[in-house]
């Protein structure tokens, strides 16, 4: 379809003169169905320019606002209580860490003798 500036004179009056025709045929529709015709079309003109969803450029302002101002109270809460105003806590020593785990060599040794026992087993019952 064509765009509307690369059409003449003659091709935009004859669009015009056929919109003009289209809307006078609809009103006689209209006329001869009565209401029930109207009814019917309304509501699908509506549905086409209806936009779903989304929000509103002041909804969107509104929460933005919302969030900054919670962000404020957050940080004004952070600086007020830093540690230089603040009176000295009374410090809780604190557990020792727990001992690492190590296994001896002997220990590994041993659990890798077992396991290649039990590996020979499987491969001799295959057999």
């Amino acid at each position: 379809m064509s765009s509307i500036l690369n059409l003449s004179a003659q091709q935009l009056r004859q669009a015009a003169d056929l919109k003009e025709k289209i809307a006078a045929l609809e009103n006689e529709l209209s006329q001869l169905l009565g209401e029930s015709a109207k009814a019917v079309a309304a509501p699908l003109a509506g549905k086409a320019l209806k936009k779903k969803g989304g929000m509103s450029e002041a909804g969107k302002a509104k929460v933005a606002a919302a969030q900054k101002a919670r962000w404020a109270k957050i940080n004004a809460a952070k600086s007020a209580v830093s540690p230089a105003k603040t009176t000295p806590k009374i410090v809780v020593a604190a557990k020792p860490a727990k001992k690492k785990f190590t296994m001896s060599a002997a220990a590994k040794a041993k659990i890798s003798a077992a396991a290649k026992a039990r590996w020979a087993k499987v491969k001799a019952a295959k057999k």
